[in-house]
């Protein structure tokens, strides 16, 4: 659950005149330019700071499952470009 789900949540049964329609009380005032940076950066490493890397054995698994769906669809890719071909020289002629 995110952080601002319990503030809506409470919010959610106030009428809209009460609150005048707005979020805060304080106006918000906008960033510059590094400031937004900095804050992009900070954010994007929190979200990596999240990031579940995968055990040895389970990236072997993942990585052996897309070698084997890769060599079926390039079989189905190859054996409906064959038949494309045959088809194309039996109604053309070759």
């Amino acid at each position: 659950m995110s952080d601002s789900a319990p503030v809506a949540a409470s919010d959610a049964g106030e009428p809209a005149e009460r609150t005048g329609g707005k979020k805060s009380a304080r106006p918000e005032k906008k960033r510059g330019l590094f400031a937004r940076i900095a804050l992009f950066v900070r954010q994007v490493v929190a979200e990596l700071k999240k990031v579940v890397r995968p055990t040895r054995s389970e990236l072997v698994t993942y990585t052996g499952v897309v070698l084997v769906f890769v060599v079926v669809v390039m079989a189905f890719v190859t054996l409906v470009d064959f038949g494309v071909g045959r088809a194309t020289f039996w109604i053309f002629g070759g």
